[in-house]
């Protein structure tokens, strides 16, 4: 008979949505952030379709480095997509109320486009670094089946699966306020009644094989590179070896930072909740929205079709 009732209860009790609250601390005016976030936003989506077109348009750019940046630019474009519009909504429309089936895929999506911007960068990696060290079998070694494999590779999302599955089995008894603007991991795990440590576990576990290791063989091949550069006698050619790469570091050292700081930034999180949740919003926003930019001033071949294709320049010579 208590056995029954319990099981009736523990049923009425269990959420079936979740209430993103927005940003802890400052809920009475987070609206004014609603801004920024929408501009970064559609800077995002306008810059990085930009270089989807400018890539598709220009025969020039039709090689392994700028199909890699157009991958990058479509992970970034699905990456800001999966929580600017939610995030938008909250702060508009006070649309605070997510089913638990929609948090759970967020929780999936993002960590599966965070997972392959870093392989990305990694595939970006491993392209300059056969490019400036082995340059007489860079068109053997990276060439089209190379890119669909490293393609194939990094749009694997299986290891991200057991996240939001972890997360759906938990017991959610009765909190289902979150105070964030997203559906992160552990954010929503922690309403859990029960024990999340597996859930902590495999969080931390992914972090370490997929950004760890990324990380890891990303910084290895720019040591090499380094250390291959230096080795040139000539100021010039270890001038125009660097800039090849510079924007691909530039980008990496930026994507890698913010992850770190944002580990950092959590760990202080108790103290002020509210700057690790939005470290965590303008980390998903602020790559997608800077990464095109960052190559349009570096990368002379990009800029010049991107002022073809915006008509800009009509009198700009094809190489």
């Amino acid at each position: 008979m208590d056995t029954t009732l319990s099981i009736t209860n523990s049923s009425r009790l269990q959420v079936s949505e979740f209430i993103l609250m927005g940003l802890p601390g400052i809920h009475e005016w987070q609206h004014w952030l609603s801004l920024p976030l929408a501009l970064l936003y559609i800077l995002a989506l306008g810059a990085n379709t930009l270089i989807l077109i400018t890539i598709q348009h220009e025969p020039s750019l039709h090689q392994p480095m700028y199909q890699f940046l157009g991958i990058l630019a479509i992970v970034d474009i699905g990456l800001a997509t999966t929580i600017m519009p939610k995030i938008l909504a909250i702060l508009w429309f006070d649309a605070k109320i997510i089913s638990l089936p929609e948090c759970f895929a967020q929780i999936y999506a993002i960590h599966t486009f965070m997972a392959m911007e870093s392989g990305i960068f990694l595939c970006m990696a491993v392209d300059r670094y056969v490019a400036i060290c082995y340059p007489l079998r860079y068109p053997s070694i990276v060439n089209e089946a190379f890119v669909i494999k490293a393609t194939l590779s990094m749009v694997n999302g299986l290891l991200t699966i057991p996240l939001p599955i972890l997360a759906a089995q938990r017991y959610y008894c009765s909190r289902n306020e979150i105070d964030h603007c997203l559906c992160s991991n552990l954010g929503v795990t922690s309403l859990a009644c029960d024990d999340i440590t597996i859930n902590r576990i495999y969080q931390l576990a992914l972090a370490w094989v997929i950004l760890g290791s990324d990380m890891g063989l990303v910084f290895t091949s720019y040591a090499l590179i380094i250390h291959s550069v230096l080795r040139l006698n000539s100021a010039e050619a270890t001038s125009k070896a660097l800039s090849t790469c510079s924007s691909h570091l530039i980008l990496i050292v930026f994507f890698y930072t913010a992850v770190i700081v944002l580990s950092i930034t959590h760990l202080a999180g108790r103290k002020v909740p509210f700057i690790p949740v939005l470290f965590n919003v303008l980390h998903n926003v602020m790559p997608p929205a800077f990464n095109p930019m960052v190559y349009a001033l570096r990368t002379q071949e990009l800029r010049v079709g991107f002022q073809r294709v915006l008509g800009l320049v009509e009198n700009v010579s094809r190489k």
